[in-house]
């Protein structure tokens, strides 16, 4: 799925509020602007509130996602994380489809799971800095200090560029760039299943609803 911006050269249209009611009766918040359509999974122009209706309606989002806490417990681990993304893209919405809503509701600097629990849910987004914030000291209180400078590297390279810098995959090149090779970096951390269980570890407390600043 595609979104299509269409300007005029001498007309740059500034974007407004728009509120949204989905089939479960709440509301949603979203930027609306009538020069930019979206492509549905059916090939046709979406405006940007039919766009959000139809994450929300095709999929029946919240029974897709099973629960609130479902989707935290899955979004913490890196590989279910990867699993429902794909899952989602599968039927029709992939990253770039969903990087659009997090636009569409301002969230750019929040997690692309606060755009499927605001979607689903209604539950108000928070910024990546903020998550980070409120859970940094149960994450550090599992830590040893070597783990911790890591582990502080990474939440700031999440903050400033998204979740997909706690993927995986990521690990080695997280490694290589804040020790200046893999190698030392899986040293200094104890060994490779140590450095794998440090990475994944530590991102279920950073999506634990329960840290509060």
């Amino acid at each position: 799925m595609d979104h299509v911006e269409e300007k005029d050269d001498e007309y740059i249209e500034r974007p407004r509020r728009l509120v949204i009611k989905l089939a479960d009766g709440k509301e949603r918040r979203i930027q609306h602007m009538t020069a930019t359509n979206f492509v549905g999974p059916d090939g046709k122009l979406l405006s940007a509130a039919q766009f959000v209706q139809s994450l929300y309606d095709t999929l029946r989002l919240p029974e897709f996602l099973k629960s609130e806490e479902h989707l935290r417990k899955v979004w913490s681990d890196p590989t279910t994380r990867v699993a429902l993304l794909d899952r989602l893209s599968d039927v029709g919405f992939g990253r770039e489809d969903l990087s659009a809503i997090q636009a569409l509701i301002d969230a750019q600097q929040s997690d692309l799971f606060d755009v499927l629990q605001y979607v689903a849910y209604a539950k108000p987004t928070v910024t990546r800095a903020e998550r980070v914030a409120a859970s940094r000291n149960q994450i550090y209180d599992n830590l040893e200090p070597n783990q911790r400078e890591f582990i502080d590297f990474v939440l700031s390279q999440y903050v400033d560029l998204g979740v997909d810098e706690l993927q995986q995959e990521r690990l080695p090149q997280l490694l290589a760039i804040k020790y200046h090779s893999q190698m030392e970096g899986i040293e200094a951390l104890g060994g490779t299943e140590k450095a794998r269980a440090t990475f994944i570890g530590f991102q279920l407390e950073l999506y634990n609803p329960d840290n509060r600043l």
